[in-house]
């Protein structure tokens, strides 16, 4: 096999997606065992396997979370030329995969499904727990959208920015520092600390104020779930650092309230985040700005009373 065509490139465009030869069947409308010829015809093109049994399911090879990007790339550069007709939420049947915090995913993202139900019910979306590190490599991985805090955009990343607010300390309503308006850090060192392990840096800056003296803080408890947190929170004298909106909403739910540090504290800035190569694509551009204006006007995102300069 010499030539690839393009019906082939969005072939494995699909099943790379999808990383299941039924799934790709049914989106590409063939049958299975046309789309396993086709898997095959790539395979030889490709000297490679692409799709690699484990299980009940498939993975990608190395080669091919390579192409991944390109693929996509290509075809949605020749969708473009072509002139796609014009998009319609409610006829679209596609999946979609987005990722974020999962404070987010408990108060923000029903509402979101909400819409897509109403708007366009062909759409499914797959959430996934967020983590930092997967931003500078978004285009190599099988995610459309990501919410998450970051100061600088990498290449080739588009966004929109949602808001901002900063740092406050989280405790219980009854703490013996809620009286206080504002935290020195050795008032705060004789309480341990609540810390979150993922959905990106929430409090390292503390860490790193702490060093600078030569002392360290006490982490009672560590989880990668802000509802745990708060619960524990809830129920002793431990402290919390987390973005002032975030308290915000804790305190709205849960026993707790949330003072100003007296030490200076960075801004978080919050993106709507997504790679290059699915910028022009229509039904992504839709479902992205539908999830962006949700964020953006949601009671549960930053607002301009929780910018702590």
């Amino acid at each position: 096999m010499e030539r690839l065509n393009l019906n082939l490139l969005r072939a494995l465009a699909v099943l790379l997606e999808e990383k299941n030869v039924t799934r790709a069947s049914i989106r590409l409308s063939l049958t299975q065992s046309a789309m396993s010829r086709q898997l095959s015809q790539l395979r030889d093109y490709f000297v490679d396997p692409l799709l690699i049994r484990e299980g009940n399911g498939y993975l990608l090879s190395a080669k091919a979370i390579k192409l991944q990007p390109r693929i996509q790339a290509i075809i949605c550069d020749v969708d473009s030329l072509r002139g796609e007709e014009r998009f319609d939420p409610a006829s679209c049947q596609r999946r979609f995969s987005f990722a974020c915090t999962d404070y987010v995913a408990q108060f923000i993202f029903p509402d979101i499904l909400q819409r897509l139900q109403k708007e366009a019910p062909g759409i499914d979306i797959v959430y996934e727990m967020w983590k930092p590190e997967w931003l500078s490599r978004l285009g190599q991985l099988p995610l459309d959208f990501v919410s998450t805090t970051t100061s600088a955009v990498p290449e080739n990343i588009h966004s929109v920015h949602l808001g901002c607010d900063s740092p406050v300390c989280l405790m219980a309503i009854d703490h013996p520092l809620a009286d206080s308006r504002s935290l020195t850090l050795d008032a705060m060192l004789e309480y341990s600390f609540v810390h979150l392990n993922s959905g990106g840096d929430k409090d390292s800056f503390l860490d790193q104020a702490l060093e600078a003296k030569g002392i360290r803080r006490r982490i009672l408890f560590e989880v990668p779930f802000f509802s745990a947190a708060f619960q524990v929170i809830g129920s002793n004298q431990s402290l919390m650092v987390l973005p002032a909106h975030i308290a915000r909403n804790a305190a709205d739910h849960f026993p707790l309230t949330y003072r100003l540090l007296s030490i200076k504290v960075p801004q978080n800035h919050y993106h709507l985040c997504w790679h290059a190569m699915n910028d022009l694509d229509q039904a992504h551009t839709w479902v992205r700005n539908c999830i962006a204006d949700q964020l953006i006007t949601s009671m549960y995102s930053p607002q301009e009373h929780d910018f702590i300069s």
